[in-house]
């Protein structure tokens, strides 16, 4: 049983709580022991100081700012070369001045023009052999074009017959025509291609720069049936009449009558 002197004693295992009094003495500003009375006070020789560090990478990342400042506008005032990739690609241009053949006159009269596109899907492949050996697969989107024109040259003589009051005219002129198929190259692309192992071996040894020029003969041997059956030369002969009776009447032929060859 304890004694009524030890009550009131801290034991030797717990430190004394402290009491409301000393909490009081601590807010009124008594010294902390373990506190730094005067922050901005020169620490002394050996002990680190935090707001010196802090100062200096200040102005480390200051100093580099400015210089960096400094050297792009240097380089934009042209004082200084221009630093270029070495490993830039570079296109060398070794081709031929171009060589003028001949020169033409023409005397077409162009009256519509029709604007096509086909899809050419070619296979060439061998019996009796798998597609993954030997097999050549192209998918084609073709986009072309087809002139219809009358070529006024070959008006004979005597195919314009005026009246003799001078009132009227009749001119008889060739069948309209169909120009060769032009095959736009920027708006025709390979859709989709397979091609067999032997036949990728083969581009590896000897690739064939001319491969898809029959792909593009297809093409355009198909524009030019689909121009034949689209009705662009009877287009072009019903507009090369409506020219030639309006110039004719602005000429003071009251009465034009245009009428074409058997083509």
């Amino acid at each position: 049983m304890a004694r009524d002197g030890d009550i009131n004693e801290p034991t030797r295992e717990f430190p004394d709580y402290p009491t409301s009094e000393s909490l009081r003495d601590r807010a009124d500003g008594s010294p902390d022991p373990d506190r730094d009375p005067d922050p901005d006070r020169d620490p002394g020789p050996g002990t680190p100081s935090t707001g010196g560090a802090a100062r200096g990478l200040l102005w480390v990342l200051g100093a580099a700012a400015l210089a960096v400042v400094v050297l792009l506008g240097v380089q934009a005032t042209g004082l200084l070369p221009d630093f270029r990739n070495p490993f830039a690609k570079e296109q060398t241009d070794r081709s031929q001045p171009p060589l003028l053949k001949s020169i033409r006159d023409l005397s077409r009269y162009v009256a519509a023009e029709g604007n096509f596109q086909v899809v050419v899907d070619v296979q060439n492949d061998r019996r009796n052999v798998p597609d993954f050996l030997l097999n050549e697969r192209t998918l084609f989107v073709g986009a072309g074009r087809v002139e219809a024109y009358v070529d006024f040259a070959k008006i004979a003589d005597g195919a314009v017959v005026v009246s003799e009051d001078g009132k009227s005219a009749e001119i008889k002129l060739p069948a309209p025509q169909l120009g060769e198929t032009d095959l736009d190259m920027d708006k025709s692309y390979v859709f989709a291609e397979q091609r067999g192992l032997i036949n990728r071996l083969n581009d590896l040894v000897a690739g064939d720069p001319n491969r898809q020029q029959q792909v593009y003969k297809l093409a355009e041997d198909r524009i030019t049936a689909a121009a034949r059956d689209s009705g662009l030369a009877a287009r072009a002969q019903e507009n090369t009449r409506k020219m030639l009776e309006g110039l004719l009447r602005s000429l003071g032929y009251e009465k034009v009558t245009v009428t074409y060859a058997a083509p």
